[in-house]
């Protein structure tokens, strides 16, 4: 496993967006025919990701604990236990970075 200082920009914009619970700066980190793929449910564009943030994501008061790279490389995958209102456990999250904005983020278990 390596840390959090080896993931590309857009990325840790996203990780600092959830730690501020900050749904702007969380939706401006997406391309703008970026996706958001939560467990097979795909949300496209900058609309529906701050939609599903809201209702399910940042809007739950996500948190993060124990960051770390589980797979190096583009696309990144970082293992984490989400914590928050809504979904708690482990998860992991792949982020494909293209032109220093997220192409798409997965989660997956």
């Amino acid at each position: 496993m390596s840390t959090q200082e080896n993931l590309p920009a857009a990325v840790r914009r996203v990780l600092a967006a959830v730690d501020a619970l900050d749904a702007d700066a969380f939706v401006a980190a997406f391309a703008p025919d970026g996706f958001v793929d939560d467990w097979g449910r795909q949300f496209r564009g900058p609309e529906r990701i701050r939609s599903w943030s809201d209702g399910e994501f940042i809007g739950k008061f996500v948190t993060f604990t124990g960051t770390e790279v589980s797979t190096p490389g583009n696309p990144v995958t970082v293992a984490t236990q989400v914590g928050g209102d809504g979904f708690n456990g482990p998860s992991h999250f792949t982020f494909d970075v293209q032109d220093d904005q997220i192409a798409s983020m997965t989660i997956t278990a």
